[in-house]
């Protein structure tokens, strides 16, 4: 069996044991340190930046990028959200389509040994940290578990700053080492590289972080004129009175104390000098510095999040508009995480079942994350009932599927209806049906409780009413309006079989007169 990896190359045993960061050209990167070059940023070095990374050269923009979510923490929170959104999300491993039952087992056993050796959640966060990025590349060293399966032993994530992305290529990442100006291509089953896609265009323009630039430098230099203005009108005016005849010391004495009034509100001067605090002549506001940079955090939230009202409810926010804003939050979280699922099906289910020889043909397992919601439980307890009496074949996969409810695993009890407490029979039970003492053939039962009479009269008149309310269904399932309606009532009022109510409606009448005259008889 040929086994290729999803670059089209056929892998060594050099390349799965040994990992590549391992090799003397690649081991600059790993004393490599930041040059922060968030210091001191300008637009015009944010541009330089941004046209750095398109040209291939990655570094700056990644260094800026680490900064910006390390000093921001706004930007932080929010991707954080994101992040968290995914990584809590089940998952599974599906069988390759028309799967044989030994496929379908070997998915099973690949399943177990991803989740027996991996930290899932930890690669998830990794993976996601190309959200801002554009990319991100785990390195895979690999080992051997107590049954001779390959997994992945060594999990770790590189630095985005480690990597470039040729002219030739600039889909395609590399990486960096003493060898090539663009680097070298990363080693077959050794990287699990994630492309993620927040927008389309080529790796250096596809990560999140170069939308949320320019609202970042919007905002320090907001942040940084408020702290200003805070220190100059935050401090009222110092005044130093000195004498006409002061020596030059005497004056730079007096400077130093007014400095140290100010900062550390304790200082000396000579007695016959003096110090005034007066309030600042000039007015100042802080809104507008306020203002900018809620307008800046409202577009990196829009960005993040595809909304405001998940992070913060604003002045005219309302619990509507924030489910609004949520459901487009859980689309974005839908679209990472089959972005994140085609990434691992690819670069970590599929060199783990080649290794393995679990599948033939390059076939292999499809990784895939559980993002449905559960629906309205209540909702379908009402519905399905009344579905299925009227003869609606529902399977009961679609009913766990969509209550998110897992079936049960051989004898594990379940639950079950409760039957209700059996009625009490009426203690006039025995008197049942006494009206029909006036009818032939039935003399034997007592004809004096009331209600025992208006029950045997209802059986009695049961079938008649069932008719004429047939015939007047029928009737209002054929008419055109209410007042259509209200004519046909009218013209069929005659036609209605009444021959059998009128019949029940004499035997009434005649039993209420015995009943009457069974109570004089009585001296009732």
């Amino acid at each position: 069996m040929s086994i290729m990896d999803w670059f089209k190359t056929k892998p060594t045993p050099a390349t799965v044991k040994d990992k590549q960061t391992n090799s003397p050209k690649s081991a600059l990167l790993h004393r490599e340190f930041a040059s922060h070059p968030s210091r001191g940023l300008t637009p015009a070095t944010l541009a330089a930046f941004l046209q750095a990374a398109e040209d291939g050269d990655l570094l700056s923009q990644a260094e800026l990028f680490m900064d910006m979510r390390e000093k921001d923490t706004h930007i932080d929170a929010e991707l954080h959200k994101r992040e968290m959104a995914v990584k809590k999300l089940e998952w599974s491993l599906v069988p390759p389509r028309n799967a044989s039952a030994v496929e379908i087992k070997n998915t099973q056993v690949l399943e177990d040994l991803i989740r027996d050796e991996l930290n899932v959640g930890a690669l998830t966060m990794s993976m996601l940290d190309a959200i801002g990025h554009g990319y991100a590349c785990i390195e895979l060293g690999w080992g051997r578990n107590a049954q001779g399966l390959w997994y992945p032993s060594e999990v770790e994530h590189r630095s985005p700053t480690w990597f470039t992305s040729p002219l030739t290529d600039r889909n395609t990442l590399h990486l960096r080492d003493n060898s090539s100006q663009y680097g070298v291509p990363l080693h077959p089953f050794g990287w699990v590289p994630h492309i993620h896609r927040s927008r389309s265009g080529y790796i250096a323009r596809t990560g999140l972080f170069r939308s949320l630039a320019w609202p970042y430098l919007y905002k320090n230099y907001s942040v940084r004129d408020l702290a200003e203005f805070l220190e100059i009108y935050g401090l009222p005016i110092r005044l130093g009175k000195y004498p006409e005849a002061a020596s030059d010391k005497a004056k730079k004495d007096l400077m130093s104390a007014v400095l140290s009034i100010g900062h550390h509100a304790a200082g000396i001067i000579p007695d016959n000098m003096a110090v005034e605090l007066q309030q600042v002549m000039a007015s100042g506001s802080a809104d507008s510095f306020k203002v900018m940079m809620d307008w800046c955090e409202g577009c990196i939230s829009k960005a993040i999040l595809g909304g405001t009202l998940t992070s913060s409810t604003g002045a005219n926010g309302n619990r509507s508009l924030g489910d609004v804003h949520n459901e487009v939050r859980l689309d974005i979280r839908d679209d990472d995480a089959t972005q994140i699922d085609e990434s691992k099906t690819a670069f970590l289910v599929y060199p783990m079942a080649m290794l393995n020889g679990l599948f033939a043909d390059n076939r292999c397992p499809k990784w895939i994350s559980d993002t449905q919601e559960p629906d309205d439980l209540s909702l379908y307890a009402d519905s399905l009932p009344k579905l299925v009496a009227i003869g609606a074949k529902i399977p009961v996969s679609y009913v766990t599927n969509k209550l998110k409810i897992p079936m049960p695993e051989g004898d594990e009890p379940v639950l079950g209806v409760v039957s209700p407490p059996a009625a009490t029979p009426p203690a006039d039970a025995g008197q049942t049906a006494a009206m029909a003492a006036v009818i032939p053939g039935q003399s034997d039962i007592d004809p004096t409780p009331v209600s025992s009479m208006s029950d045997q009269l209802a059986v009695e008149a049961g079938s008649s009413i069932k008719a004429m309310i047939g015939q007047i269904a029928e009737l209002v399932n054929k008419a055109e309006s209410l007042e259509a309606l209200r004519d046909q009532l009218l013209a069929s009022y005659g036609d209605l079989d009444s021959t059998e109510l009128v019949n029940v409606m004499a035997l009434g009448f005649a039993a209420a007169d015995l009943s009457g005259r069974f109570d004089v008889s009585e001296g009732k």
